[in-house]
């Protein structure tokens, strides 16, 4: 060693490493399972133990946060896209394209977008910009007469996260994207039409109350 200089600590090398070995393996083993992956397998997949583990992401949400934190960005800038068509109802239709097209490629992303994931802080952003994406598609669509005006932005959000839930298993067993048939017939239960139509039972849900169901619809994983 010259004067001067220093040695990078082998112990901070072997850390970044086992970091990244980490992220790697969680990030194939949520995309294949979900977020309940079990954490000793990821921590096997790595080749270190959960010691190692658990001292760099000592919950579950610090690590969903660590390996999704860039991965949903492709979700926003859909959104801003779709923000800015001039016909409302076809922004609304590419937006639920591209996130239904994610949705079934990855079960991690799946659990992300379709129910609330508490601790994982970058997702917040996410999960805010998608509802006044909604809000502001489903507000320009009724005022242009081709949504039907009974519909909520709660109405939609829910549907579409119960749906969302089904994609995965619809990739795995149906046809290829057997998702569209289905997406294909919701979008048209919103859609406007010139013949009456039954009134919606029931008062919509509030965003509390949508929050606590989708809560309760899980998936439901250890910390």
């Amino acid at each position: 060693m010259t004067p001067g200089t220093e040695r990078p600590a082998p112990v901070r090398r072997d850390a970044r490493r086992n970091r990244e070995l980490l992220l790697a393996a969680a990030r194939k083993a949520f995309a294949a399972q979900g977020l309940d992956a079990p954490l000793d397998e990821i921590a096997r997949r790595a080749g270190v133990g959960n010691a190692t583990l658990y001292r760099h992401f000592p919950t579950r949400a610090a690590l969903i946060d660590a390996v999704f934190q860039d991965a949903l960005q492709g979700t926003v800038d859909a959104g801003e896209e779709a923000r800015g068509a001039t016909d409302a109802w076809e922004g609304l239709v590419h937006y639920l394209d591209a996130v239904f097209t994610v949705l079934s490629s990855d079960r991690g992303i799946n659990d992300l977008m379709t129910s609330p994931v508490e601790g994982v802080t970058s997702l917040d952003a996410v999960h805010v910009h998608n509802h006044e994406t909604m809000a502001l598609l489903v507000d320009r669509a009724q005022r242009d007469g081709t949504m039907r005006t009974d519909v909520t932005v709660e109405d939609l959000l829910m549907s579409l996260a119960t749906l969302g839930r089904s994609v995965p298993s619809l990739a795995a067993a149906g046809p290829p994207n057997a998702w569209r048939r289905q997406l294909a017939l919701f979008l048209d239960a919103l859609r406007a039409s010139t013949r009456p139509t039954s009134p919606l039972p029931a008062p919509g849900l509030t965003p509390e109350q949508l929050g606590a169901v989708l809560l309760d619809l899980g998936p439901h994983r250890s910390t």
